[in-house]
């Protein structure tokens, strides 16, 4: 008897009751303090998720609610018990900037003379609203401070702070700020272009297709040291490859054209290796990263048709390779092995 055996009508129950009554009047019913860090969110609104536990026990048939002393809340307790249920409960804390959410702040940074913005510039509450846009982490991860303006104005001042000339004291930022900020020292133009395009893309409601890992260990595209665009854009850029409309028309024109489909780079032919089983086979590949390019309507001839190891090579490490310089890299080692 106790918190495994609620069950999510039972706390459905519990919540129509706090509805009901309103939340002082259900505290004091169930004779429970007011959350200090963790609430259940559900259709908009705010529970104290402990109290929600304690009340939904006593609808299972036959119990009785429990009290606040008769069990701990707290994230290993009532908080992972209800996200089973398929609750949201968020975290305290949210989770770690990402590159891509560290880029957009270090171009505001960059766009303010290399000084930190307050939580009150509108600049600071546009990005916020975007940050919160992006497909990087799940909702049930997000406290309900997530990439708040206060916390952006933050960020702005952690990545200010460590900018070369910088005569303060530095703020307690991180190592991506460190290398985020070192990219944009680099290559500014080159970072400022990957971040409007950031940008650009998630007021366009361009990623809401895009899948959202349920954790860090679920993303296998994880940040990569040196990988200037992040992961967000990868993602974007994978995903426009993987249009299957796009790509049947491209290997269909590259079929009439050359009777045959072969890798533009290494001319390895599927159909000639595996057979039936390889016919028309091949992957696409945007001779313009998107990130280059800008927001584009992608047509076939964007495109250039790749094996699958070279559409790897190109993609391995940023910056990417274009067609050519892998063709060329092709060329150079083949010829060193003859």
């Amino acid at each position: 008897m106790g918190l495994g055996d609620i069950t999510r009508p039972a706390v459905l129950a519990a919540i129509r009751e706090y509805d009901k009554l309103g939340q002082d009047a259900f505290l004091e019913r169930y004779k429970f303090d007011k959350a200090k860090a963790f609430y259940l969110r559900y259709d908009g609104n705010r529970y104290v998720s402990k109290a929600i536990a304690g009340a939904a026990h006593g609808y299972l048939e036959g119990r009785e609610p429990l009290r606040a002393n008769e069990f701990s809340g707290g994230e290993s307790t009532v908080a992972r018990k209800l996200r089973s249920l398929g609750f949201i409960v968020p975290p305290r804390r949210s989770p770690n900037w990402t590159r891509d959410e560290v880029i957009l702040a270090c171009d505001l940074v960059m766009e303010n003379g290399w000084r930190q913005l307050e939580d009150t510039d509108i600049r600071v509450i546009e990005l916020s609203g975007i940050l919160q846009l992006l497909p990087i982490h799940p909702h049930a991860l997000r406290s309900d401070t997530f990439r708040n303006p206060n916390g952006v104005a933050r960020k702005t001042a952690d990545i200010a702070s460590r900018r070369p000339g910088y005569t303060g004291l530095p703020t307690n930022g991180g190592e991506m700020d460190q290398q985020v900020l070192q990219d944009f020292l680099d290559a500014p133009e080159h970072m400022h272009s990957v971040a409007a395009l950031l940008r650009e893309a998630a007021l366009a409601g361009e990623f809401k297709q895009l899948p959202v890992p349920q954790s860090e260990e679920d993303d296998d595209e994880q940040d990569e040291p040196g990988a200037r665009e992040g992961r967000l854009l990868k993602r974007w850029h994978y995903a426009r490859e993987r249009d299957r409309g796009l790509r049947t028309r491209k290997i269909n024109a590259f079929f009439k054209e050359n009777g045959r489909v072969f890798c533009e780079v290494c001319e390895f032919d599927f159909e000639k290796v595996y057979g039936p089983r390889g016919e028309k086979f091949a992957e696409c590949h945007h001779i313009v990263p998107l990130h280059v390019s800008g927001e584009t309507s992608t047509v076939p001839e964007d495109m250039i048709v790749l094996c699958s190891n070279c559409h790897r090579m190109i993609h391995r490490k940023s910056p990417w390779l274009t067609p050519d310089e892998l063709r060329a890299l092709v060329e150079a080692n083949c010829a060193d092995t003859r």
